[in-house]
């Protein structure tokens, strides 16, 4: 090869990389003027899924790089706290969060949409009505409007005030006026020309418009993003639910939360009211699994909290089968258990609750009272019920019982004497003529090897008393 071919070469290598690069550096232009959109829809109630819909999506968002983030909103409102949450996280959010509201942003939903950058409406929806309310549509107490009425006015606080020149005069003016946000929860406030004492204030997207609480009214996506936002080229991606989160979403609903704080109870008490081990305590057990697994993967059930929970379950056990009377340990072991169920609602590191809200508090607070009343009561209700009349009575086996060879030979022993072989609380165990059977207390809380005396005999149990 000559001096010539070489050179020929080595310019056709060049002119390749240079044209590589020349390609990867227009690419490069193409993705720099192309702006990644990622969009969330919320169009159902505001709970806890939608909570983690919100959570997810500015997490993504944030790893791919997006430029904005577009909530797509249809709803009528929901649960206070999950609200107040998604209002924080998009306030702090650092990618500019804007909202597209297709029809309703009525209670709850007006928070969120006050938290984002920027409000968009499709002409006929309304965003306001956004009054506490309880399960039957009532308002709630006024330390509940309060609160709210307090994080609808921060809120719009949060967005600033407009520098206005007007000559040398220069006067401020709030980007989202506080007040008109306040009368959105409160119908005591009175604005001239806007709202009379009386009334709860919704705007509709003009009133709104005019009002500065909507930035634009837009029929679409495109014209949002294109007209009012400026993007000439964007890429849209859309956050899709796993079903993952569907689930911890029902598993976190507070309602939710305190069936499965009554199952655990319920389960740990007929449990210790029935030998061996069977369906009680598996109930509890996977009860206890669904209510501690979604607040650990969701970061706020620390180990710590959890291990609360087990330390007081030992201790009931403890004081139940080994210790006797009910003393320290036993109500240690409550303390510990609800402990257990109330720290692991709350979002607190190390037992700092410096970030932890009234409001998610009062729900920690709720939901496990619900539980543990309900438990309660169930766990009476049923004890009367199980094996005798009313609700079990078809499951009970209470007549088959009777016809049974064995219950001659059980009733035989009424009027024996014998002796507690466990504390009878009032259930437990006793031993007459060197055997040993099921008993249940009629005088009260019987102790470990105290006489005892058969007075009945029901449902394959004897019954006792103590011989004075």
């Amino acid at each position: 090869m000559n001096k010539y071919s070489t050179l020929h070469l080595i310019y056709i290598v060049l002119l390749s990389f240079a044209g590589l690069f020349l390609v990867q550096l227009s690419d490069a232009q193409v993705k720099k003027d192309t702006s990644l959109v990622y969009r969330i829809d919320i169009k159902k109630e505001i709970d806890h899924t939608s909570q983690i819909y919100l959570s997810r999506g500015l997490n993504e968002a944030r790893q791919l790089g997006a430029d904005a983030i577009l909530i797509h909103l249809n709803t009528y409102g929901g649960l206070l706290e999950a609200a107040d949450s998604m209002r924080t996280a998009i306030l702090y959010s650092p990618i500019p969060v804007y909202v597209f509201i297709d029809n309703n942003a009525a209670s709850a939903g007006a928070l969120i949409s006050l938290a984002c950058r920027k409000i968009y409406m499709r002409k006929g929806a309304s965003i306001g009505a956004a009054t506490v309310v309880d399960q039957t549509g009532g308002s709630m107490p006024d330390k509940y409007q309060s609160y709210m009425r307090s994080m609808m006015r921060s809120t719009a606080e949060a967005h600033g005030k407009d520098t206005i020149i007007n000559g040398k005069d220069t006067t401020y003016r709030w980007i989202r006026d506080p007040q008109i946000a306040e009368a959105m929860v409160d119908d005591r406030v009175v604005i001239p020309n806007l709202i009379d004492s009386g009334k709860t204030l919704t705007f509709t997207a003009e009133e709104a418009v005019k009002w500065g609480f909507c930035d634009g009214i837009a029929e679409s996506e495109d014209e949002i993003l294109t007209k009012y936002i400026g993007y000439k080229e964007y890429e849209l991606t859309s956050y899709s639910p796993s079903w993952s989160d569907n689930l911890k979403g029902f598993l976190m609903n507070p309602i939710f939360q305190s069936i499965l704080i009554l199952i655990i109870i319920g389960g740990i008490y007929f449990e210790l009211q029935t030998p061996g081990v069977g369906f009680p305590l598996a109930a509890a057990i996977v009860a206890a699994i669904l209510y501690f697994s979604p607040l650990y993967i969701e970061g706020l059930a620390q180990n710590w909290e959890i291990l609360l929970f087990v330390v007081g379950l030992i201790l009931i056990a403890l004081e139940i089968f080994v210790i006797p009377g009910f003393g320290i340990a036993g109500v240690s072991g409550i303390i510990l258990v609800v402990a257990g169920f109330f720290l692991s609602l709350l979002d607190n590191v190390n037992f700092n609750f410096e970030g932890v809200s009234t409001t998610d508090t009062g729900r920690a607070t709720l939901t496990v009272l619900i539980g543990f009343v309900l438990g309660t009561v169930s766990v009476v209700w049923l004890s009367s019920k199980i094996g005798t009349t009313g609700l079990f009575r078809r499951v009970a086996l209470v007549a088959d019982l009777e016809n049974t060879t064995s219950s001659p030979v059980l009733t035989d022993l009424i009027g024996k004497e014998g002796v507690a072989y466990t504390v009878l609380r009032p259930s437990g165990k006793v031993t007459i003529e060197g055997e040993l059977y099921d008993a249940v207390s009629e005088s009260g809380y019987i102790e470990k090897g105290t006489a005892v005396r058969i007075v009945r005999f029901e449902n394959a149990q004897v019954y006792v008393e103590i011989i004075n």
